[in-house]
């Protein structure tokens, strides 16, 4: 083969690889896709909020369009300090198409701008119908049983208990 054939096959391949992890990514489950980057924010529409019962704390901000101000606003004050959610094991959701009618939106029922955290054991923790900075997010959450649990046991794993 000559020099300009052998670079042209290891491009293609080198595409055709990089096409097949593609195609894996995008068959990748809402979980799957979370676990792997805790900071990804996911569309409603992809989601089944059964899928992470026992495995995170789903916080669902749903508005009636993306350009509506609280919606703008709550996304900003989660992005800022989303670290403290990932230690928490929060799940962003997000829905701004009334029209879509996600699974999510008919299971919550919001009305226009609604932020609802859901606890691992699957129910509904808060509502707000104003944005909520995570300050005040990572305190709900560290009061609620499970979180208190997961401290504890971190704790003693770290006593050697």
């Amino acid at each position: 083969m000559k020099p300009t054939a052998v670079k042209l096959f290891t491009i293609l391949a080198a595409l055709g690889a990089a096409g097949m992890a593609l195609a894996t990514d995008t068959a990748l489950s809402a979980v799957d896709r979370w676990q792997a980057d805790k900071t990804v924010i996911l569309d409603a529409s992809e989601v089944d909020l059964v899928d992470f019962k026992w495995i995170a704390r789903p916080l669902v901000v749903f508005a009636d369009s993306p350009s509506d101000p609280a919606f703008r606003r709550q996304m900003e004050l989660l992005e800022a300090r989303i670290g403290e959610l990932v230690e928490r094991d929060v799940v962003i959701v997000t829905d701004t198409d009334p029209e879509g009618r996600s699974s999510v939106r008919t299971k919550l029922r919001p009305r226009g701008f609604m932020l609802t955290l859901i606890g691992k054991d699957g129910g509904v923790k808060l509502r707000k119908p104003f944005p909520w900075d995570v300050r005040e997010l990572s305190r709900q959450i560290d009061k609620m049983p499970i979180r208190r649990q997961e401290l504890q046991d971190a704790r003693d794993a770290i006593a050697g208990k």
